[in-house]
């Protein structure tokens, strides 16, 4: 806890607002991206997918390769829990709706499916993207598959397994990856390389929750100083980067 109140106020005193960005590149993609309000109607569809998860009390056993929860006890976990304490909140869903439906990325890969919601803002954001989505978890997978159906969202393609070997069938090139599992510094560093194998000019990754902990610190910093990233971006939720090479490398702290 007092880690992560001195990495909060230390963020605070560090940020700029959009005001104090003199990238064109970034400041549009905070202003015309991030913070863009015109999609609020398909915020609304991501609003009731949600709500229809958050309704199921079920409980299933939780199969966990990664750092564990700071908020359960064992692994049998409601539903709804699940969805409340790990899947993506209210304010990222709709920033993450406005962030893809910038860049309208046609490959893209998510690491860490839990019951869906991260998915479901991806592809409301890229209706007509192709999505992965890779979970340890095949309780929670099933529960994510039924949403997807129910909804009829039809471009995911679901892997199920620890996310090392899953990866290892990615062999395409991404436009847009998602690391939202395994919140520790060495496999989201070996996450990181091995997607690296299949990045462009204009691939993004998105790193969530890069301050839950000194290992994640560890490996954000091992992300942004990495010779092929060339625009790294703290939101304090995310860490973001970009691989352009027509940019000069910039790290950016910045309050959205």
């Amino acid at each position: 806890m007092l880690f992560k109140l001195f990495s909060y106020l230390k963020f605070i005193v560090t940020a700029k607002s959009k005001y104090g960005i003199h990238s064109p590149f970034v400041f549009d993609l905070i202003t015309k991206g991030l913070n863009n309000n015109i999609h609020s109607k398909t915020y609304k569809k991501h609003l009731t997918f949600r709500k229809k998860v958050l309704a199921n009390k079920n409980q299933i056993e939780v199969t966990d390769f990664g750092a564990g929860s700071k908020v359960f006890k064992d692994n049998y976990r409601a539903i709804n829990r699940i969805a409340e304490n790990a899947g993506i909140n209210k304010k990222r869903a709709r920033l993450l709706i406005n962030f893809v439906h910038y860049f309208q990325p046609k490959n893209i890969l998510e690491i860490g499916t839990s019951v869906g919601l991260g998915t479901a803002a991806l592809h409301l954001g890229a209706p007509n993207s192709q999505i992965t989505t890779l979970e340890g978890c095949p309780n929670t997978l099933d529960v994510a598959q039924k949403q997807f159906k129910a909804f009829n969202y039809n471009n995911i393609n679901v892997k199920v397994g620890e996310f090392n070997a899953s990866l290892k069938t990615i062999n395409h090139p991404l436009d847009l990856v998602f690391f939202d599992g395994n919140h520790q510094k060495q496999p989201t560093i070996e996450y990181f390389e091995y997607c690296l194998k299949y990045i462009h000019n204009n691939t993004v990754f998105i790193f969530d929750d890069i301050h839950w902990s000194k290992e994640m610190e560890d490996a954000w910093e091992f992300i942004k100083k990495h010779p092929k990233v060339s625009v790294s971006i703290d939101t304090y939720q995310w860490g973001i980067v970009f691989f352009r090479t027509v940019q000069q490398k910039e790290h950016f702290i910045i309050r959205i």
